[in-house]
């Protein structure tokens, strides 16, 4: 069980501290409260949302997802230049040895086939 899983059935009251499911009176899981619509009780009539609605936020536009990108970007782990040159070599060899096995597989069952039906 992960750390994250773990805490959710501890919030549930699943599970104690050391991971143990609860024995005894078990208490059913907490019920998150009613969340209000967009602007609060005093717009839109109060009216509420549903628990596992999805909520809208506002649009950010084209702009805000090129930072949104940029900055995803910024935290990728970039290989070194010598990286890069040993993984494309790896790439480029394992891709010559599978073709070359389709390659003689197929060359092998099309004079199969051949002799098969005498053509």
């Amino acid at each position: 069980m992960n750390r994250q899983t773990k805490r959710m059935l501890q919030r549930q009251g699943q599970v104690d501290q050391d991971g143990s499911p609860v024995t005894g009176s078990r208490q059913p899981p907490r019920q998150p409260p009613n969340r209000r619509g967009v602007g609060g009780a005093g717009a839109g009539g109060g009216r509420d949302v549903p628990a596992g609605a999805p909520t809208r936020g506002p649009r950010g536009g084209p702009l805000q997802f090129i930072r949104e990108v940029r900055g995803e970007l910024r935290r990728v782990a970039w290989g070194t230049r010598e990286e890069v040159r040993n993984y494309t070599t790896i790439v480029v060899v394992t891709l010559i040895v599978l073709v070359s096995y389709v390659f003689l597989l197929n060359l092998g069952f099309a004079r199969a086939v051949s002799a098969l039906f005498g053509t």
